[in-house]
C-alpha cells in the first residue's frame, strides 16, 4: 500500500503545479495515474495483500452522481454526450482516489504522514506564489505565456483557485495548532508553515477566498469553543494568524488594498456572476429531472446568457448552481446528501474520543471543505481538477476513521 500512498500524494503535487490540472494533458496524466493506482490496489487485493475494503460515507453519493452521468449517456438526456464523457472522466478518478485513500491511509501514523505532507505543500507553494508576485513578468513559472488571459498567483492562472487551494490546506495545519496534534518542539515550524499560506492567501487578494477564510476561522473556533476542553487552544492558532497579518503588513497592505480596487477590472463583476447563476437558474428550470449533461455548461449557456458579453463561459461562477443545471433535481439531491453525509459524520467523529492528531486532521479537513463551498457560491473551484480531488480526500478523512491497530 505504500506505493498507493505515495502515489495519491505525487498526483496531488502534479495537479498543482500543473496549474491545477486543468489542461487536457495534465488531466489526462492525473486520470491514467487513478487507473494505474486502482489497476495496482486490485492485484495487490489478488494477491491477498490488501486489508477489508473500506468505505467512507461520501462515496456513495458521488457514486450517484456517476451513475446520472451514465444514464445521461444512454439514454441519451446528455445536450453535449462528448463533454458529458469527459465530465465522468474526471469525476471517475476522483471516486478512485477517494476509494484508495481510505484503502491505504489506515492508521493515524499514516494520517499524520499525509497532514505533514499537505502543510509542507501548501508552505511550498505559499512560498512559490510570494516570490514569483514579487518578481512576476507576467508568465507561469516566469516562461510561460498566459494565452487566454488570468490572474496568475503561484502555479495557477487565476488566484481564486490558488486561494481555494490555500483554503484546503491551511484550516489542516490550524487545527494541528489549535489541538496540539504535534509534539512541542514541532510548534514553531508548524506555525511558520500554516502563517505563510494564510500570508499568501491575503496577497493574492481573491475576495471570494479570504471570506470564505474568514468563515474558516470562525468555524474552526466555534468548534473549539464547543469542546470545551480545548477553550484553552484558542490562543494558539490565534499566533499564526498574527504572523500571517505581520507577513501581509511587512510585504505591503497598501499594495493588498490596491489589488482589491484593481479586481473590478479584469474580474468578473458581482453583477455578472448574478447574472450567471440566474441563467443557470433558467437552465435548471427548463431541464429539472436530470438537467443537460454533466460537463455541458460551456455549450448550453451561450441559449440562456441574459448578459453577453462577448466572453466564453466555460462555467458558471458557482459551483452548486452548476451542478443543479447540469443534473437536474437528480444531481442536486446527490449533492445534498454528499453535503449532510460530510456534516453529519465529520461532527460525529469530532465527539468521539480519539487520538489527538486524528481528532485535528479531522476538525481540519471538515473545515476545509465548508469553507471551499462556501467559496463555491462565488466561484468554481471543483471544477479545478487539483483542488477537487483534494476537497474529496479531505471529505473522506472527515467523515472516516482510522484504525487503531493494536500495539504488543
Amino acid at each position: 500500500m505504500s506505493i498507493i500512498r505515495v502515489g495519491i500524494c505525487v498526483l496531488i503535487t502534479f495537479g498543482v503545479l500543473s496549474h491545477g490540472a486543468v489542461e487536457t494533458w495534465s488531466e489526462s496524466i492525473l486520470e491514467i495515474g487513478a487507473v494505474a493506482l486502482f489497476l495496482w490496489w486490485g492485484y495487490l487485493a489478488a494477491r491477498g495483500d490488501s486489508k477489508e475494503i473500506r468505505w467512507t460515507p461520501v462515496l456513495i453519493p458521488l457514486l450517484g452522481l456517476e451513475i446520472i452521468g451514465l444514464v445521461q449517456l444512454a439514454v441519451p438526456l446528455s445536450l453535449y454526450p462528448y463533454l458529458t464523457k469527459l465530465e465522468l472522466f474526471r469525476l471517475t478518478s476522483y471516486v478512485i482516489l477517494l476509494f484508495l485513500m481510505t484503502q491505504a491511509f489506515r492508521t493515524p501514523r499514516q494520517w499524520r504522514a499525509f497532514a505533514w505532507f499537505l502543510v509542507l505543500l501548501g508552505f511550498g507553494v505559499a512560498v512559490f506564489g510570494i516570490l514569483q508576485d514579487l518578481t512576476s513578468n507576467g508568465k507561469l513559472y516566469w516562461v510561460r505565456e498566459l494565452r487566454f488571459g488570468g490572474m496568475l498567483y503561484g502555479p495557477y492562472v487565476n488566484r481564486n483557485h490558488f486561494a481555494g487551494l490555500m483554503e484546503l490546506i491551511i484550516p489542516v495545519g490550524l487545527s494541528m495548532l489549535a489541538v496540539q496534534g504535534v509534539r512541542r518542539e514541532q510548534l514553531p515550524m508548524l506555525a511558520l508553515c500554516t502563517a505563510l499560506p494564510i500570508g499568501a492567501l491575503f496577497l493574492c487578494a481573491s475576495r471570494g477566498g479570504i471570506v470564505a477564510f474568514g468563515f474558516e476561522v470562525m468555524f474552526l473556533a466555534a468548534l473549539l469553543w464547543l469542546r470545551r476542553g480545548e477553550k484553552r487552544y484558542l490562543l494558539t492558532f490565534m499566533v499564526a494568524l498574527a504572523l500571517a497579518g505581520a507577513l501581509v503588513a511587512w510585504l505591503g497592505v497598501g499594495q493588498v488594498m490596491q489589488r482589491f480596487s484593481e479586481m473590478h477590472g479584469p474580474e468578473v463583476s458581482e453583477g455578472r456572476r448574478v447574472s450567471m447563476m440566474k441563467s443557470a437558474w433558467h437552465i435548471f428550470k427548463d431541464y429539472p429531472i436530470l438537467g443537460t449533461g454533466l460537463g455541458t455548461t460551456i455549450s448550453v449557456f451561450p441559449k440562456y446568457d441574459t448578459e453577453y458579453d462577448g466572453k466564453i463561459i466555460d462555467h458558471v461562477h458557482n459551483d452548486h448552481f452548476e451542478l443543479l443545471a447540469e443534473t437536474g433535481i437528480a444531481g442536486g439531491l446527490c449533492w445534498l446528501a454528499f453535503v449532510i453525509s460530510l456534516a453529519t459524520y465529520g461532527i460525529m467523529n469530532l465527539s468521539s474520543r480519539q487520538d489527538t492528531l486524528v481528532h485535528a486532521i479531522q476538525l481540519g479537513a471538515l473545515v476545509a471543505c465548508g469553507g471551499l463551498m462556501i467559496h463555491g457560491m462565488a466561484d468554481f473551484n471543483l471544477h479545478i481538477p487539483a483542488n477537487a480531488l483534494l476537497f474529496y480526500l479531505l471529505a473522506g478523512m472527515a467523515t472516516s476513521r482510522p484504525v487503531f491497530e493494536p500495539t504488543n
